[in-house]
């Protein structure tokens, strides 16, 4: 059983008070009158606060109530089309039902969202969506000691003991490896996302690499290569992969938008796609039919997956049944972008 919010909100207040050094009295001047107390002192007990996750008695009680009809959604960045994309299947699912959702971004930066966790808490938000399975160890803390449900998007993690949602990357991108392995190709790079505090880039590039294996190919360190999420940093990388005297001849992406930037480059340094070089992507977004040549790539239900995330902490918080592991199917989507390899490798002219 939770705790009243009057018991949560005195032990809380209790052990900030321990973990500063100063009365019960100070912490709560400290906070409701910020102004009456010294520079030094406010800083020693807000850092207490963090410490120990203390949340206004007056949001625990919201939170104990359940009545404040709002999410969280904590995404690394808004510059990406896919998360756009499912922010807007989540808001439009959480009106339906008479709910309100907050965004925040970390930056892929497990502290960053550890802090945006807490600000939403204290905000008094009945739930939290959030994106993968790598998160801080005192942010699940938190969660649990409030009874705040919360759900992992984009990863399907049986093994793990949190909820989840989405497509099994590493097969997904064991898939999109193979498909050019069976067009022939022994010669395949790989432009990844930054894999750092990102479990799904990670699991991709585990994906190729399991495919390349089984294959008996090889993979050079100088044919992987990790960039950020812009356009830019992938044509430097494709630009550096085509500049190789033994080039790959077919290269599978972390995603879409780098997939873009990898077809842009090869245009632009008088490469033809597929002919001479096969690009594969992964997440389907919209454009990826539209370009020419149109983008082979995994497709993923992006809009499907977080509405059903918004619905788990929906039928959560009603105390109906709920799947605390649910898998999202993926499929390879063949477009003009893949081919069997070119028999000699060089430039079109």
């Amino acid at each position: 059983m939770a705790a009243s919010p009057g018991k949560l909100g005195l032990k809380g207040i209790r052990a900030v008070a321990r973990h500063a050094g100063v009365s019960i009295a100070t912490v709560s001047r400290a906070l409701n009158s910020p102004d009456s107390v010294s520079t030094e002192l406010r800083g020693r007990i807000t850092q207490a606060v963090k410490s120990v996750g203390y949340i206004p008695q007056a949001t625990a009680r919201a939170l104990s109530t359940r009545r404040t009809r709002t999410f969280g959604a904590i995404v690394p960045t808004i510059d990406n089309t896919m998360f756009a994309r499912g922010i807007a299947a989540l808001q439009e699912y959480l009106s339906s039902v008479g709910y309100m959702l907050f965004l925040t971004t970390s930056g892929y930066d497990l502290d960053a969202e550890l802090q945006q966790a807490r600000n939403l808490v204290s905000r008094g938000v009945d739930g939290l969506v959030l994106r993968g399975d790598c998160h801080h160890d005192a942010l699940r803390e938190m969660l649990a000691e409030h009874d705040i449900p919360f759900i992992n998007v984009g990863v399907y993690r049986p093994d793990r003991p949190y909820p989840c949602i989405g497509t099994n990357n590493e097969a997904a991108a064991h898939r999109a490896a193979t498909h050019v392995i069976e067009l022939g190709h022994r010669r395949i790079g790989i432009v990844s996302a930054l894999q750092r505090n990102n479990d799904r880039a990670s699991a991709r590039v585990a994906g190729f690499r399991r495919a390349l294996a089984e294959g008996g190919i090889e993979l050079p360190d100088k044919w992987h290569v990790e960039v950020p999420y812009t356009l830019d940093d992938a044509r430097e990388a494709a630009r550096y992969l085509l500049s190789l005297d033994d080039r790959p001849t077919a290269v599978v992406c972390g995603n879409d938008v780098i997939a873009y930037g990898v077809l842009l480059e090869a245009e632009r340094s008088g490469f033809a796609v597929p002919r001479d070089l096969s690009v594969v992507g992964f997440d389907d977004l919209d454009w990826s039919r539209h370009l020419r040549p149109s983008l082979t790539t995994i497709h993923v239900p992006t809009g499907e997956t977080w509405q059903r995330a918004g619905e788990y902490l929906v039928r959560r918080l009603a105390g109906e049944q709920t799947i605390m592991h649910h898998e999202i199917d993926y499929s390879l989507v063949v477009r003009e972008s893949t081919a069997p390899p070119p028999k000699r490798q060089g430039r079109s002219r």
